[in-house]
């Protein structure tokens, strides 16, 4: 087996591409929350980018449409494969587009274009000596379509009460196989493999996730069956020059970010430039077997593996069995496209489970978008406080610029509290970046809903509905709370775009912020305190579009 050859990589750097995706999902039911997290993530990461302007950015997702399950599922719908995974595969791009993923790619494995690149793939892996043909024989468990090694399986008994193995980690039932099949050399990896993660210690996010790749590697690497016989697997690519095996479903699937950018021809515009969001329960197929296939095919691994948990529901995990499988459609017909995303990704935390229940996302979604956001975009653009509807003027005498908020006492009117709410709002677009850049979305919406908090109180503090616009002094501290309060604002909209695209829209419309005025590589915040000009001091706030979020019933 000759040492994987250095791959083209792409230079780091401002205006460098790069490839979100998302798992292609396996097309033997219909979605659940746990796709939608998966997407979401990826897609805020790549509304966040856009509007960083740090270069061309693509997000991939799609159906992976081959395997067993698939073609027991057809089955058992009375359906033939192609005719199941057309509707499923609808179904999963009706999801994405329902809750506003902007997606730029939908890969189906079962697309002529992508089975050429799993061709070429195999063809690459082959010439190089990595495959040979071997018999293979163990527990195979067809949901996860997958062998496991003894210590992965737990006694039970089936359905009549016979002893059966099951998986530990999911319950499935698994069944002793034993057939001629392919095999790749995974074993010769593990140097390489060890290599690339000490080199690249934020190659897997979160770190607990790292972690537990550098122990899996610690354990011996058993050689990876790569094909099934085509007597038992029929729906799927048969192995080039030997029509009597067919491609393992695994090895298909993970080829499809390469034949998304145009392997084999063009894929080394975009490769390895590629970020893949993930669910741990695929975390040795992206970290293990992906990269080393990489390698073996004189490919550089992806440049990052983000990890991220599962979505329980009341504490139990989703299943059909169980029938407590969330739908997407209903989530978003009963919170809203804005409300549905806000609620996975504040709440969602990568590195543990999360739990899913409609009284907690109405909690919240009241509490942070209909009250604290919306309600200070009320308060502070009704016509009985703000009768002219503009971005009021900022008074410096009123609102003092000093360098240690202590010494603010006696001076303007402002209070301590205001000069912290100030630093806090000025350094909230850096630390949402750094939460961004780290995958820790739910922080960053943390810091913004903190913040948020503190504007109100800042607002409710000074109590501007008594002040007296007919008297002059009064009338230019009313008007500098107002003008404060609606930066802040404008920096919420603008730092809650790839999570709540359509509410941030219509709040930055009412403070009438143009659409080339919303990137973030020039964000600016109150540029009057530090004795700069401020754009949209004195315009006309835009149209009272209606309540910002409307608040859900119990």
């Amino acid at each position: 087996l000759r040492p994987p050859r250095r791959a083209i990589g792409t230079a780091a750097g401002p205006g460098r591409r790069l490839l979100l995706s998302t798992p292609i999902f396996y097309a033997n039911g219909p979605p659940h929350i746990g796709h939608l997290y998966s997407a979401l993530l990826a897609d805020a990461l790549l509304r966040h980018r856009r509007l960083r302007a740090a270069g061309p950015g693509r997000l991939c997702t799609g159906t992976d449409e081959h395997g067993l399950k698939i073609q027991q599922a057809a089955a058992a719908a009375g359906m033939t494969p192609p005719e199941l995974c057309e509707r499923v595969s609808g179904l999963f791009r009706q999801a994405l587009v329902q809750a506003g993923v902007a997606f730029t790619d939908f890969t189906r494995t079962s697309e002529p274009q992508h089975q050429r690149a799993v061709r070429h793939f195999w063809g690459a892996l082959r010439d190089c000596g990595a495959l040979y043909k071997g018999s293979y024989e163990g527990w195979y468990c067809t949901p996860e379509e997958s062998f496991l090694p003894e210590s992965q399986l737990a006694e039970r008994k089936d359905a009549q009460g016979r002893p059966c193995k099951v998986s530990l980690e999911t319950g499935h039932e698994v069944h002793w196989t034993k057939e001629e099949n392919y095999m790749f050399r995974l074993s010769v990896f593990r140097d390489p493999l060890q290599n690339w993660l000490r080199d690249n210690p934020r190659a897997i996010s979160p770190d607990p996730f790292y972690q537990h790749v550098l122990r899996w590697l610690d354990e011996d690497l058993p050689d990876l069956s790569v094909s099934r016989e085509r007597s038992r697997l029929q729906w799927g690519i048969p192995v080039p020059s030997d029509p009597t095996q067919t491609i393992y479903v695994w090895v298909d699937a993970l080829v499809n970010y390469l034949s998304v950018v145009g392997y084999p021809e063009s894929h080394g515009v975009w490769w390895p430039a590629a970020h893949h969001i993930v669910g741990k329960d695929i975390l040795k197929f992206h970290a293990l077997y992906w990269p080393a296939l990489l390698l073996a095919a004189g490919l550089a691994p992806p440049e990052r593996i983000l990890v991220h948990s599962h979505w329980t529901v009341r504490g139990q995990k989703m299943s059909k069995s169980l029938g407590n499988v969330v739908d997407p459609a209903t989530c978003v017909g009963q919170y809203g496209v804005d409300g549905f995303r806000y609620f996975l990704l504040r709440q969602g935390v990568p590195e543990r489970d999360c739990d899913y229940y409609d009284e907690k996302v109405v909690k919240l979604l009241n509490s942070e978008l209909a009250d604290a956001l919306g309600g200070l975009l009320n308060r502070s653009t009704a016509p009985s406080i703000n009768p002219s509807n503009t971005y009021p003027c900022f008074s410096e005498p009123c609102f003092p610029k000093v360098l240690d908020s202590r010494e603010a006492k006696g001076m303007g009117r402002a209070s301590a509290e205001d000069y912290e709410l100030v630093a806090a709002v000025a350094s909230l677009p850096a630390q949402v970046a750094g939460y961004f850049e780290g995958f820790q979305i739910y922080k960053a919406l943390e810091c913004i809903a903190q913040c948020v908090r503190q504007t109100n109180g800042f607002f409710q503090r000074h109590r501007p509905w008594k002040l007296d616009r007919r008297d002059t002094a009064e009338l230019l501290w009313l008007d500098t709370i107002l003008h404060v309060t609606l930066e802040c604002l404008r920096i919420y909209g603008t730092l809650l775009q790839p999570v709540v695209p359509h509410m941030a829209d219509k709040l930055l419309s009412r403070l009438a912020v143009e659409p080339g005025e919303r990137g973030l590589s020039d964000l600016t915040f109150l540029a009057r305190y530090d004795g700069k000009p401020c754009p949209f001091e004195g315009r006309q706030l835009g149209p009272d579009t209606g309540v910002l979020f409307q608040r859900l019933e119990k």
